[in-house]
């Protein structure tokens, strides 16, 4: 079968949609699809532990997108993460007394700052601190805690069994 030069030309452009759609989807995965950026204002949380959180990370209310992870660096006073925070300027409604939890969402265990609940009449502005956090839920950690516990459980109920005057 002869080979043309339209269909040469439609194989050429058939691999350039492929990989023009693969270059999006890894842009949609990472987060760096957003390269504008409009008005924002930073809030800073501080966490005892940040986690898997890295910058450009989403950070939501009530699940909705409103911001996003500036930067994370490590206070060496505190032995605290310092998370700074961009969010959009059209949510100026929060108020100063939220809480700021780190999250984790997804296969990929993509993890995110969800700030929720607030009652104060005063709202966040540029500069300010969420001052009630909750750190990131490290499994390792909780899978270790609950098997030292099954172990005292264990060897506290072995000592009854072998001496019944303890």
């Amino acid at each position: 079968m002869p080979h043309n030069k339209t269909q040469d030309t439609l194989v050429g452009l058939f691999v350039a949609a492929g990989i023009a759609s693969l270059f999006f989807l890894a842009l949609q995965v990472s987060n760096l699809s957003s390269f504008t950026k409009g008005n924002t204002y930073e809030v800073v949380a501080r966490f005892s532990n940040s986690g898997g959180l890295k910058a450009k990370a989403a950070v939501s209310a009530a699940g909705v997108k409103i911001g996003s992870v500036k930067s994370i660096t490590f206070d060496p006073k505190t032995f605290e993460s310092i998370v700074k925070m961009d969010i959009d300027a059209q949510y100026n409604t929060l108020p100063d007394d939220v809480t700021a939890s780190v999250y984790t969402a997804g296969l990929l265990g993509e993890q995110y700052v969800s700030l929720d609940g607030g009652g104060s009449d005063d709202y966040l502005k540029n500069g300010s601190k969420i001052e009630i956090t909750n750190s990131s839920l490290i499994l390792e950690k909780a899978i270790g805690q609950f098997l030292f516990k099954s172990a005292e459980e264990n060897k506290g109920s072995g000592d009854k069994k072998n001496n019944p005057k303890k």
